[in-house]
């Protein structure tokens, strides 16, 4: 099912990284069948192919590159073969990161420093390569940054909770800078949604104890955040630049009883 017309992303390019599972797989999939040609890039190959392949048995036109988003160097070289194999990507979705659940104090400094290259560092990368393509061909682009719906105060994440808010804001200062060069930059903030990755974290943690206490008492799904990507991708958001959107089914109305 799709709430949009069927041909409304038809002629344009989307490269979504960590795009072969979960929410990134779900952008891609809506994208691809309004359409737009998909690139996805990542680390894990064996993902990717399969990810591909599923894409690909629907109709769509899609590709995958291995990628560490941390590596300057990889992303430096894989935006040069993604322009010469797939073209200039008209969208980027930063949706790669990633976290684990600690207490601050069992944190390391490695392991801080892990999660905010990852979330921070490797969005940037992947930002301002997107953005230095786009200004040397003169053509406008947009860009997607996945975060968390709750960016204040989260127990056992520390470091994800700093990297997210960062990313927020390099969102907004992006968003204002790069506006001369005709690049919208925006936030989608997902809350509680059930992908393959929630099942690294206990039931406190994942908020599955606390899903029927909700405005919406649902898990969210990866098509929830597609058809958000979409709009935002679409013609619809030619007039949504710096904004953070946060999606996840009401969580923040109900306070403290989803940030701890």
């Amino acid at each position: 099912m799709t709430i949009f017309r069927e041909d409304l992303m038809t002629g344009s390019h989307a490269l979504i990284t960590g795009g072969g599972t979960g929410i990134g797989y779900g952008c891609a999939e809506e994208l691809g069948r309004l359409g737009a040609k998909v690139t996805l890039a990542a680390r894990r190959p064996d993902v990717l192919e399969a990810a591909a392949r599923r894409l690909r048995d629907q109709g769509i036109d899609a590709a995958w590159y291995e990628l560490n988003i941390r590596d300057e160097e990889a992303v430096s070289a894989i935006f040069r073969l993604i322009i010469e194999e797939r073209g200039l990507p008209d969208h980027l979705v930063n949706n790669a990161g990633g976290q684990f659940a600690a207490k601050a104090d069992e944190i390391s400094a490695n392991g801080f420093r892990a999660v905010m290259d990852l979330n921070v560092q490797g969005t940037w990368q992947m930002s301002s390569y997107f953005a230095s393509a786009h200004r040397e061909a003169g053509a406008p682009g947009r860009i997607v940054n996945m975060v968390f719906a709750h960016i204040d105060a989260m127990e056992h994440f520390a470091h994800a909770a700093a990297a997210r808010a960062a990313v927020v804001n390099l969102t907004k200062t992006l968003a204002l800078e790069w506006s001369e060069h005709g690049i919208l930059v925006n936030a989608v903030g997902p809350g509680p949604v059930m992908t393959e990755g929630i099942a690294q974290y206990d039931e406190a943690e994942s908020g599955a104890t606390r899903i029927d206490t909700l405005p919406v008492p649902r898990w969210g799904t990866p098509q929830d955040i597609g058809w958000l990507v979409t709009y935002l991708l679409s013609p619809a958001g030619d007039w949504i630049t710096g904004s953070f959107i946060p999606i996840d089914g009401g969580a923040q109305l109900v306070g403290r009883r989803w940030s701890a």
